[in-house]
């Protein structure tokens, strides 16, 4: 009679541990902690300030365009090459001491720099050794893509690519082929560098009041890190129907067990 309700006690704590709760895998729901409107995040947002590793794309224009062509990449190497080749080989990359090199115009230090100071500081490089104000200086200074990387229980690891000037959390993870039922949607986990070093964020993408969070947009470089859910480390299925058949498969072993036991 013990056997019997241990083998019942075991399976009933099996089942209740083995499906995942709808409430696991539905991003951005009401847990009653957030206000009925979510503030705009663009404009709380400080300007990304760039860091070692950054590609950045720089554009020079001039009323007389011909004498800017040396400025500009022409593009002209692979022509079969992909938008993330073509943005490494044209871009300027920031090396480890946070300097571009721009010909003719030398070095210049852009660590923890904004996009619109480094478009300030190149247009005082060129009125000092190219050009004078008649020329009508215009300079762009973007990244070139946001570039992150996947890691754990996600659609596609490894490096990825979106090209816009900004994204969310759930934009990088849908650009990645989105997180499987058996990934753990509360608590992903977010390497970001700084000037200072590194630190890892959390972030619970089943809570809409992650939409608050200052890690909610992604910055470039980012590490993205989804944990499995002890589901799957336990193998005891993620559906109904998986369950069903790994507790039915069990009580088959079990029952035939007790029964060998039972005749010793």
């Amino acid at each position: 009679m013990i056997r019997y309700l241990l083998a019942i006690c075991f399976l009933g704590l099996l089942f209740c541990t083995s499906c995942v709760p709808q409430k696991d895998i539905i991003y951005l729901q009401d847990k009653g902690n957030s206000n009925d409107t979510i503030p705009s995040l663009v404009e709380q947002q400080k300007p990304y300030r760039v860091q070692i590793n950054d590609i950045l794309n720089i554009r020079i224009k001039v009323l007389d365009q011909d004498d800017a062509t040396i400025f500009n990449p022409t593009g002209e190497g692979d022509l079969q090459a992909s938008p993330q080749e073509r943005a490494y080989f044209d871009g300027f990359t920031v090396d480890l001491r946070g300097n571009i090199r721009v010909p003719q115009l030398g070095e210049f230090l852009v660590l923890n720099l904004t996009n619109r100071e480094i478009e300030e500081l190149i247009k005082t490089r060129l009125l000092e050794k190219e050009f004078n104000e008649f020329a009508q200086i215009f300079v762009t200074v973007k990244l070139a893509g946001l570039r992150y990387t996947t890691l754990g229980e996600i659609g596609r690891t490894g490096s990825q690519v979106i090209f816009q000037e900004r994204a969310t959390i759930l934009e990088a993870i849908a650009n990645a082929g989105d997180i499987p039922i058996e990934g753990n949607r509360k608590a992903v986990r977010i390497l970001r560098q700084y000037p200072h070093g590194q630190e890892i964020h959390r972030l619970d993408l089943t809570d809409v009041s992650v939409m608050k969070s200052p890690y909610y947009y992604i910055q470039p470089n980012d590490v993205i890190i989804v944990d499995p859910l002890v589901q799957k480390s336990l193998g005891t299925g993620t559906n109904g129907i998986q369950t069903f058949t790994t507790i039915l498969s069990i009580v088959t072993v079990v029952t035939s067990t007790i029964l060998l036991i039972d005749r010793l």
